[in-house]
């Protein structure tokens, strides 16, 4: 027999809850929630491991949902089948995928970071707050299929439930790390790539820079733009040249404009 969950006030949904809600609870028990099919699925395929499956029978089928429960671990999840009244209490969205999973956390960390070709590029991104700019700074960076991203001095969570809607599950699909400024400044020049931020001070038009060669392409927030010690480490500064009234944009847009430069000169002049 499946274990079932029909009660709002079961403890496990209360802590299921708890689990979304409060980045100190997945700090605590590395693990996080995911809800949804290709959320799910892009999870999977990008080596995270399943802890518990909750999901409504009527709306998916036990077998998909076993198959899922064997991914990436030699034990498989547990599988609670759940009603509806309980789904949408802990469901975030108002589809019916009648899928919700519980994840282990990834380390993030600098030195796990390897590329698999000599002229890597990279997208940094430090302090970013915003979870809806999180997302779209991950989209893009899937959507170039860029080598990695690397949040400077994160201010949130990698797993808030925000970030994993607002990216689509390109969470998943993206090498990420995570460091101080200063320790990613370190991993750069030890690894001789090129530092280009994005800032308007002794900057060139980003049309103007070689992005063929290894790059790490550095912004910062809309509010306060990039730290001192990026500027002084840039081994040049770059900008998107304006022509309206005002004299920036939103943080995911610059960072599409820049990175897909880097690919068209990639492509014309392959390495």
């Amino acid at each position: 027999m499946l274990k079932q969950i029909t009660s709002l006030r079961n403890k496990e949904i209360k802590w299921l809850l708890q689990l979304q809600e409060k980045s100190r609870n997945r700090r605590k028990e590395n693990s996080f929630v995911i809800e949804g099919q290709r959320e799910i699925s892009l999870a999977v395929k990008g080596g995270y491991s399943p802890l518990h499956l909750y999901f409504v029978p009527e709306l998916m089928e036990l077998s998909e949902v076993v198959e899922i429960s064997k991914a990436n671990s030699s034990n498989p999840a547990s599988i609670t089948e759940i009603s509806h009244e309980v789904y949408e209490k802990i469901a975030y969205r108002g589809s019916t995928e009648g899928l919700i999973a519980v994840f282990r956390t990834k380390e993030h960390q600098l030195e796990n970071l390897e590329f698999s070709n000599t002229n890597p590029l990279i997208l940094v991104a430090e302090a970013p707050e915003k979870p809806g700019n999180i997302g779209a700074i991950l989209r893009t960076a899937d959507a170039a299929a860029v080598d990695a991203v690397i949040i400077a001095n994160p201010k949130t969570d990698l797993y808030n439930p925000n970030i994993i809607r607002s990216s689509v599950g390109c969470i998943f699909t993206n090498k990420i790390a995570t460091g101080h400024t200063s320790e990613i400044i370190d991993f750069l020049k030890r690894q001789n790539i090129p530092i280009y931020s994005a800032a308007l001070q002794a900057s060139k038009p980003y049309h103007e820079i070689d992005f063929s060669k290894g790059s790490a392409v550095v912004m910062g927030t809309e509010a306060t733009g990039l730290s001192d010690e990026w500027l002084e480490n840039s081994t040049q500064n770059i900008i998107i040249p304006m022509h309206g009234e005002i004299d920036s944009m939103n943080v995911s847009v610059a960072a599409g404009i820049l990175i897909f430069e880097a690919k068209r000169q990639r492509a014309v002049h392959p390495k």
